[in-house]
């Protein structure tokens, strides 16, 4: 085969390839054996295909086609280009100088392409699964190249329909883009003609024809429909735009779309005007598709979900002040403790309790209702949506949780466009048809792990903006539905671990309540009213049958958890209970129905929580003589930290002196830039205030410091470690030991003013679970205690609050004099 070139007379040398009973058109693709084309191994190779008219001859007209080689070595893939026609053969008959055959400027055939479309619809219909198959065809050929011209679609038209060689081989030969579009539109009224005329001799459809029954169905179908036009019983637009014209429908034999229509368009639905025309519309476009339509089974769905949906369907039960009683017992039946959370949670029943009696009295049972959204925030294992779901036994509403956790993209709030494969509405859609009432109890767990939108997938915090603000919700537009859903009957209860994630739009519409961890007295509690009765069920043992006293309990919830929750907890007392069910089948245990402290050491095996404050006498060493000595230690102090997820805790900071220095500060423990620069104002406070602290300057420019953070492989930042490593560098300078029982937080200034800080609540039970008895905090943090730390009177820790850094001195050593004479 020759490769592609240009002669003198700017012809194409072309390799021929002649191909029998067949027409390749310009922008179509097909198959060919290799063995018929002599491919060389060389760049932009090009033939002309000319179909084979018989006896060797070749039609004049053919398609210059480029060559694709395929994995298959066998096969050969020829991509029509354009027309060509051959001018002369070449000595050996196997190439050709070709004239490539430009079309012409084409106007005015906007009509006729209409018209053609019309009639291909028109035969494809009649078609039926084999129409499918053509318009699959179709779209294939046009996604494959680039349609720009109206020659080139009626070619593709002309390679995808089923006509005969030698139509083909007119359509082929006929050269003005206007004659062949009429060309092809008379080729197909033909076949159409040959398909109806079918129909009407035999109307019976004893199955003889070339028709199969679903295509004589489809013709009939065109003819009655016909048949109604001419007598005027077809209900014209307006008509269903006013949701009059459903007969339409009627005379679908379908049960499947009587049905949609039937449960879509009572009156019992409760469509709104506009729901009933989108409806109305997409039954009829559901009606004049095949079933064999990829989009038939699309519309056919979106039906179905819109029929699955509680348009006007509520639960029965309305509030009453039974269920303002109930609604309290439940939650103390369910939960422990949470006195504050329970107070609060029936103060909203009973605000809604009073709305829904003066809507009645007011007789405005339709007026939008303007439900509070709240939000429930704890560490992780308090309780949040187990009160969520109490909430609704309360209320006795059906419940329906939704995970927010890592949900990264808006269309999960909003719903898919039905233009994407496999679109389905968005989470809120979907919980509303699971439950089948418009007026559940929705739970939004974890909304402070939502994404926020950094991407092309949209923002789906921002999507949950007109979900929770009661103002708006009551017309969501859902993306798959695509016309307004209520959602203000529905009570949102949101639940994070902590609120600093959630943007502060989304934190404004919702009501906030904050649930605090338990102390080791509610955990003692809740263990044995709620935990070990249920892992006792678990384990296989007879209820009641096992002993497990209050100290074994406070063990494996001081020594085996550090939480704020109890799932901890509740895991360490399953494995309790399954160590002694399996001793009781061995019987290889003296007490079968008790757990003793020893049984503890034996299931669970050591200790894993150790107390990280500071011992009052830590630190041992033996002298030259062999003798054991205890020293104090000096710039070790327990500073508080709040470590995410509504979990706090001990963040110890220990300092020394390294004489033969320069006065250089290090800081390690991967510490972050803030927490780093706490370090730097702790340093020159404590240079600038040397004199009043009785500290010799040389001393300071003489020796580096180093402040270290324990537990160096986990990251550490944040603004309140200033009073911290003050008082650990003039506990240090100054030798005067700090009490392990004490814990301070807060960050400080250059002048020595102590400021306020965050996440006190997660600080202060962490400080608890930890054992501190006394606690330092900035003085404008009094009203977060308050309001948020009621625990902290039950378990008897000491606050002391302080505006400046000598008020923390004071706290720590009673007042004591801490200046000293000499420093090493």
């Amino acid at each position: 085969m020759a490769p592609w070139s240009r002669g003198k007379n700017t012809q194409d040398v072309l390799s021929v390839l002649g191909i029998p009973s067949t027409v390749l058109f310009p922008g179509s693709i097909i198959r060919v054996n290799a063995s018929a084309v002599d491919v060389k191994d060389e760049e932009d190779q090009r033939v002309i295909v000319a179909p084979k008219l018989g006896a060797g001859e070749m039609n004049d007209v053919g398609t210059i086609a480029n060559v694709v080689p395929m994995k298959r070595q066998d096969s050969l893939l020829l991509e029509g280009l354009y027309r060509g026609r051959v001018a002369r053969y070449t000595d050996d008959d196997k190439t050709a100088k070709v004239d490539r055959i430009h079309e012409g400027k084409v106007e005015n055939v906007s009509g006729k392409l209409d018209e053609l479309k019309g009639l291909v619809k028109q035969l494809l219909d009649l078609s039926g699964a084999d129409g499918a198959s053509v318009m699959s065809r179709f779209m294939s050929a046009t996604a494959a190249t680039t349609v720009n011209s109206p020659g080139k679609l009626v070619d593709i038209l002309a390679s995808v329909l089923p006509l005969e060689f030698e139509d083909k081989l007119k359509v082929l030969n006929c050269l003005e883009v206007d004659k062949r579009i009429d060309l092809v539109a008379d080729m197909v009224k033909k076949h159409i003609g040959s398909l109806e005329n079918a129909v009407v001799k035999r109307p019976g459809g004893n199955g003889k024809g070339n028709l199969s029954k679903k295509q004589r169905e489809q013709l009939l179908k065109r003819q009655l429909k016909a048949i109604k036009e001419e007598l005027g019983q077809l209900s014209d637009d307006k008509a269903l735009e006013d949701g009059n014209g459903d007969d339409d429908l009627d005379g679908d034999n379908e049960d499947e779309i009587t049905q949609l229509k039937n449960k879509l368009l009572s009156t019992e639905t409760g469509l709104s005007s506009d729901a009933r025309r989108v409806v109305v519309r997409e039954l009829k476009r559901l009606k004049r598709m095949h079933p064999s339509q990829a989009e038939y089974q699309v519309c056919r769905t979106y039906l179905e979900t819109l029929s699955e949906l509680p348009w006007s369907t509520r639960s029965q039960k309305k509030m009453s002040l039974e269920t303002m009683k109930k609604a309290r017992e439940i939650l103390d039946e369910d939960h422990y403790g949470l006195e504050k959370v329970k107070k609060r949670l029936v103060e909203y029943l009973a605000v809604l309790y009073l709305r829904q009696q003066q809507q009645e009295q007011e007789n405005t049972a339709k007026s939008v209702e303007r439900t509070p959204i709240l939000l429930l925030v704890g560490p992780p294992g308090v309780g949040k949506t187990s009160l969520a779901q109490s909430v609704a036994r309360a209320m006795d509403r059906k419940l329906h949780r939704i995970s927010l956790g890592g949900v990264r993209d808006e269309a999960e709030i909003r719903g898919h466009r039905r233009t994407y494969v496999g679109a389905m509405p968005g989470l809120l859609v979907q919980g509303l048809r699971k439950v089948g009432v418009g007026n559940p109890v929705m739970v939004l767990d974890e909304i402070d792990k939502v994404g926020q939108g950094n991407n092309f997938h949209g923002d789906p915090s921002a999507a949950l903006l007109e979900v929770l603000d009661p103002e708006q919700n009551h017309s969501f537009n859902d993306h798959y539905v695509n016309f307004p859903v209520d959602l203000s009957k529905t009570l949102f209860i949101a639940t994070a671990n902590s609120t600093e994630t959630i943007p502060p739009a989304l934190l404004d519409r919702m009501e906030t309540i904050h649930i605090d961890g338990y102390t080791y007295m509610e955990k003692l509690h809740i263990a044995r009213k709620y935990l070990v009765p249920k892992q006792i069920r678990a384990s296989g043992l007879p209820e009641n049958s096992l002993d497990i006293s209050d100290e074994v309990i406070m063990k494996v919830a001081t020594k085996y958890t550090r939480e704020a929750g109890v799932r901890t907890l509740d895991r360490q007392i399953g494995s309790l209970c399954r160590g002694k069910a399996v001793d009781q089948l061995n019987e290889t245990t003296e007490n079968p129905h008790k757990i003793t402290l020893d049984d503890v050491q034996k299931y669970l095996g050591l200790e894993r929580v150790h107390d990280d404050m500071v011992d009052d006498v830590v630190d041992e060493y033996t002298d030259v003589n062999g003798r054991v000595k205890r020293r104090h230690t000096f710039g070790v102090v327990n500073g508080l930290a709040y470590m995410g997820s509504g979990n706090g805790g001990l963040l110890m900071f220990e300092a020394t002196l390294m004489p033969g220095g320069s006065g250089k500060l290090k800081l390690t423990g991967k510490l972050g830039d803030v927490i780093s620069e706490s370090g730097q104002i702790a340093m020159s406070w404590v240079r600038a205030n040397c004199l009043k602290l009785g500290l010799p300057m040389s001393t300071l420019k003489e020796s580096d410091i180093h402040i270290h953070a324990p537990a160096g492989a986990i990251p550490k930042d944040g603004p309140s470690a200033g009073i911290a490593m003050t008082t650990a560098l003039v506990s240090l300078l100054g030798k005067k030991q700090i009490p392990g029982h004490i814990a301070m937080t807060g960050e400080m200034t250059l002048r020595g003013k102590v400021l306020p800080v965050g996440g006190i609540r997660e600080k202060l039970l962490g400080a608890h679970l930890a054992g501190i008895k006394k606690v330092i905090l900035p003085y404008h943090c009094q009203k977060v205690v308050k309001d948020e730390c009621a625990f902290v009177d039950d378990i008897g820790m000491e606050i002391v609050y302080v505006k400046y850094i000598w008020d923390v001195f004071d706290a720590v050593w009673g007042g004591e004099n801490i200046y000293v004479d000499s420093i090493l």
